[in-house]
């Protein structure tokens, strides 16, 4: 018996730096609303959802960035989509920047929380491909400042089960990464959800745009069928302040196919009925890990970062 989930990657068009917290959750309450009247039960949003994307800009004290960051989730300015959601019984996924305190420590992460059909916080992750740089680059035209504003995430790549299927998120860079995959698929994952943001340009080395796109749903499509799992990628789209952003927002299934995609830059919903048995062949055949996988030949994947590299910088 086939089981199927119709989920929806609901993408966000720009959001500045003078757009504030409670429209920018207006605006993810409509794209909620739109996706339940469509039949959807899951709903992906992207990566630092509620503000502009702060890591381009650079201040001297990086506690400036602090205002971009949540303290609670949900929050006064958040609550509404949780009740929201818990009114319409949708789950959604929401990245965010979360500041959270432990052991008596400040910490700055970029995080993801999975949210059940009954508003309750089932998961969250914190984000571990952190790109870019900390350094100040005043030379570009914009920076990729993760580095300076986050940590990497002390969570891992842990999996939930909803609605009777197991789920793994990431964010953005992340997607990039084989590891991500194989990891959450080892412990069973039958659908990702994945939000990012992306510049249309690549401010480290000069190459034809169209790659930022062709690159995003390679390595996605590679990942879902690698692992035979479906994706849910949903983005930020269009510019912001004059900063391009690539959007493309998909659903892709296990093989390899993106069903959907969105067509526009600005807010859009895309939504597909996904059969999360479409995988169960994959993972017996071509990538059944019990008969193929040969772990004794892997160990260097662990030990070294790079090519040269003995240990993590």
């Amino acid at each position: 018996m086939t089981r199927y989930l119709r989920a929806a990657a609901a993408q966000l068009g720009p959001v500045h730096l003078a757009d504030d917290r409670a429209s920018v959750v207006g605006r993810l309450i409509e794209m909620l609303r739109e996706a339940h009247g469509a039949g959807c039960r899951l709903v992906v949003f992207p990566e630092l959802a509620l503000t502009t994307f702060f890591p381009r800009y650079w201040w001297d004290d990086a506690a400036e960035a602090d205002r971009f960051f949540e303290r609670e989730m949900p929050g006064p300015e958040t609550a509404p989509l949780f009740e929201e959601a818990k009114r319409l019984g949708v789950a959604f996924y929401l990245g965010y920047a979360e500041l959270s305190e432990e052991e008596g420590q400040v910490h700055h992460y970029n995080s993801a929380v999975l949210v059940g059909p009954g508003g309750d916080i089932v998961g969250k992750y914190r984000k571990v491909h952190l790109p870019g740089h900390a350094d100040h680059r005043a030379a570009l035209e914009f920076q990729h400042l993760e580095k300076r504003y986050f940590e990497v995430g002390n969570l891992g790549f842990p999996v939930w089960r909803l609605f009777g299927r197991v789920m793994g998120m990431c964010i953005c860079n992340d997607r990039r990464w084989p590891e991500t995959y194989r990891v959450m698929s080892l412990k069973g994952m039958e659908l990702m959800m994945v939000g990012y943001n992306t510049p249309d340009t690549n401010q480290y080395h000069p190459e034809p745009k169209h790659l930022k796109m062709f690159h995003n749903h390679l390595t996605m499509q590679a990942g879902a069928y690698q692992n035979g799992t479906w994706v849910v990628a949903s983005a930020k789209a269009g510019a912001e302040d004059g900063f391009g952003m690539i959007g493309g927002s998909c659903i892709i299934a296990p093989t390899g196919e993106r069903v959907a995609q969105a067509l526009t830059e600005e807010d859009e919903v895309v939504f597909y009925d996904c059969d999360l048995d479409l995988g169960d062949y994959i993972k017996r055949t071509v990538f059944n890990f019990e008969a193929h996988r040969r772990i004794e030949h892997y160990g260097l994947i662990t030990e070294r970062t790079g090519p040269f590299a003995a240990a993590p910088d």
